[in-house]
């Protein structure tokens, strides 16, 4: 027996609620009595698992306070078909960032970050980040001297 894989939109969506409610503190537990569902059902809807039917996902977005587009915002779709992403792989990079977002080090992450209020060091953790995430022969190479940045 094979065991089928969720629909695309199905896990796409239920990777957003995941987001949604973990960025939000609220557990699975507090989502499902919200809903008169189980915690397995919400965990089973967050992996795509089994699809959230209309006035399910209705009910859920009252509660996570969020218009029902936001379930469906950055779905790149079909990338063959006519109208959707251009790029063959724009799904793929999207799904890695948004189980990254899911996760709980992700939300954990934007929560610290949206908690810096100072633009400029904003700035310089994007540009940390961006850094460290560079393979290692890019961040050899020298970068220009900036006026009071001593390259290390």
């Amino acid at each position: 027996m094979t065991k089928k894989s969720p629909n695309p939109v199905d896990h796409h969506v239920g990777a957003r609620v995941r987001m949604r409610r973990m960025l939000l503190g609220v557990s699975q537990d507090k989502l499902g009595e919200a809903l008169g569902l189980t915690f397995q059902q919400v965990q089973k809807y967050e992996k795509g698992a089994n699809r959230i039917g209309a006035s399910r996902l209705y009910d859920i977005a009252k509660i996570l306070d969020v218009p029902i587009q936001y379930f469906f915002e950055d779905f790149a779709g079909d990338s063959e078909a006519e109208g959707f992403a251009e790029e063959a792989g724009a799904y793929a990079a999207h799904d890695e960032t948004t189980r990254f977002m899911a996760s709980a080090e992700g939300v954990e992450l934007c929560r610290a970050f949206s908690s810096v209020r100072d633009p400029s060091v904003r700035r310089r953790v994007i540009d940390l980040v961006k850094a460290l995430g560079e393979p290692l022969e890019e961040r050899a190479r020298p970068t220009p001297m900036r006026k009071g940045v001593v390259n290390a």
